[in-house]
């Protein structure tokens, strides 16, 4: 089971600045944790939304929007991909996160599971997706 773990942007994280070392320093230590257990698939943090954009479908219509976005709680600021045996010890992994902004304030991440090529029916389109590799099924 595949688990993104969201880390939501803030104002500070939306201005451009980057995290002290002490933060960066927790986050290392783990993520050194979760690759030695085996369970780490991906992690990185994202640049502000200024330096991005978004496509809107309206019909068959595509408008590309740039950034920054003003609803910063809306936002990712960076994500955390595991694969784990279970959604408990995805939970676990979890409560373990550094707190994103510091300790001490407050802050929330987000977990939510990757849906897995098995969920679907099977079908030629699923079919697909498992030649390329994709959807969790290697």
């Amino acid at each position: 089971m595949r688990f993104m773990i969201v880390v939501k942007s803030t104002t500070k994280s939306e201005s451009g600045a980057m995290p002290e070392e002490k933060m960066i320093a927790a986050m290392a230590t783990y993520h050194e944790e979760l690759a030695k257990a085996g369970v780490l698939l991906d992690a990185s943090g994202l640049k502000p939304s200024s330096q991005g954009w978004r496509v809107r479908y309206s019909g068959s219509k595509r408008t590309v929007i740039d950034g920054p976005f003003a609803e910063t709680k809306e936002l990712i600021g960076g994500y955390t991909i595991i694969q784990v045996k279970s959604q408990e010890e995805a939970r676990e992994w979890s409560r373990r996160f550094p707190n994103p902004v510091g300790e001490g304030d407050d802050a929330e991440i987000e977990v939510r599971p990757f849906f897995e090529l098995d969920d679907f029916a099977p079908s030629e389109a699923v079919d697909r997706f498992r030649d390329m590799k994709l959807g969790g099924k290697k």
